[in-house]
């Protein structure tokens, strides 16, 4: 019997999403996979899969374009953007299960299958004229990626107080400053690159900040900042009187930051998406190991201490799922979603950082080696508890949206 979905409460699988989420499977298997097989363990051994400054190798980089581009080819990658622009225009729903659907598959090359921080979003369709041809568009295909280059060496939560500038000089914008921890920095083709230019005392907190298309060779890349879960990724990008022409303004002057902040819940379900996939998969292994894995003559899995922790795991994953559902539907419908997406971001990712220390733990000395994917789980999920709003942003953000702080 059909159930009625009218009051707003409704976690079927729709008949079209179940067939994006079976063709992404058949992707796997067909174009992922064989990749995996030729990488070996180079892929998530940072012994063989990076230089020794951090930087991934060519091979690596190649496999993670191809998977981009077939999947762009497959009509996977950009899907959730309008079809104007090379997209599907799925709905958030569907977006937020196709996300999550790939993470609980594992980490690896299948994160790569949708548009993550390299790719396009929804920042971008602020393109027009020659910006849609020359970077739009060959995002979306998954022909060139970008960056979103916001965060600095002392400003990350507090990013209208960026120190990076850009002073207009004729028909031309000249920028300084420096970005860190930007993720897809040294590969991207260009960055979307925030700089105030307009000082706060005049255009306000928020006001006076301009976001600029860079390209790769208009700028110098700094170090490689090797961070846990993302090693080889995320790297300075450094700016000393670069030029800019007016027309890789993205968007209106003095207004990217509130351009930006509209597209905020949407970063925070695609990454609290991964965490209840990354914890749906983590839990299966460590359920199929207590359950094989003897000790004292019965698997480990009968002893109270180990099933415990797991149950305390899917319960917890359980609910992050079904705030992600909630989050996705509220803007499906395009509800005030502030609160929504910090509770969901919040959980999530913490539930994660809970379920991969708790997997880690019954595998015992198995869990912390390198062969397995289980510390590494633990250190994506360290990662994800700070970008796109730290835990204690996303708190702070709840509270405000209580009315208990200012």
């Amino acid at each position: 019997m059909p159930v009625d979905t009218t009051d707003g409460v409704g976690f079927g699988v729709g008949d079209e999403t179940q067939l994006i989420l079976d063709s992404l499977d058949e992707f796997l298997e067909q174009e992922v996979e064989p990749l995996l097989d030729d990488l070996g363990d180079v892929d998530t051994n940072p012994r063989t899969g990076h230089h020794e400054n951090g930087r991934l190798t060519d091979e690596v980089l190649e496999a993670r374009e191809q998977i981009r581009r077939r999947s762009a080819d497959a009509g996977f990658y950009a899907m959730n953007l309008p079809e104007a622009v090379g997209g599907e225009d799925v709905s958030p729903v569907t977006w937020y299960r196709a996300k999550k659907h790939l993470a609980s598959h594992g980490p690896g090359l299948s994160r790569y299958v949708l548009a993550g921080p390299e790719g396009p979003k929804p920042l971008l369709l602020q393109a027009a004229g020659d910006q849609i041809e020359r970077y739009l568009e060959p995002t979306v295909r998954g022909e060139k990626s970008t960056a979103f280059a916001q965060t600095e060496p002392s400003v990350g939560s507090d990013s209208p107080n960026m120190e990076t500038v850009g002073r207009k000089d004729g028909d031309e914008w000249v920028l300084n400053g420096r970005k860190q921890w930007i993720t897809n920095a040294p590969y991207a083709d260009f960055v979307q690159l925030f700089a105030r230019t307009t000082p706060q005392e005049e255009a306000g907190r928020y006001g006076g900040i301009t976001c600029f298309l860079v390209e790769r060779d208009e700028y110098d890349l700094g170090s490689y900042n090797n961070a846990v879960g993302a090693v080889g990724t995320q790297a300075e990008i450094v700016l000393d009187d670069v030029r800019i022409p007016q027309d890789r303004v993205l968007g209106e002057v003095d207004n990217a930051f509130y351009a930006a902040m509209a597209f905020l819940s949407l970063g925070r379900l695609e990454l609290g998406a991964e965490a209840v996939g990354y914890s749906e998969y983590a839990l299966e292994q460590a359920r199929e190991y207590v359950t094989e894995r003897e000790a004292f003559g019965q698997s480990i899995g009968n002893f109270q201490q180990v099933s415990a922790s797991l149950a305390r795991g899917k319960a917890k994953t359980y609910a992050a799922d079904a705030a992600g559902l909630k989050l996705a539907w509220k803007m499906a419908t395009d509800e005030r979603t502030v609160m929504d997406a910090s509770v969901f971001k919040w959980f999530a990712t913490t539930v994660m950082w809970e379920v991969a220390d708790a997997v880690v733990q019954v595998h015992g000395a198995n869990g912390l080696a390198e062969e397995n994917p289980y510390m590494d789980l633990l250190h994506q999920a360290r990662m994800l508890r700070i970008v796109e709003g730290t835990d204690e942003i996303q708190l702070n953000t709840i509270a405000k949206e209580l009315g208990l702080t200012e």
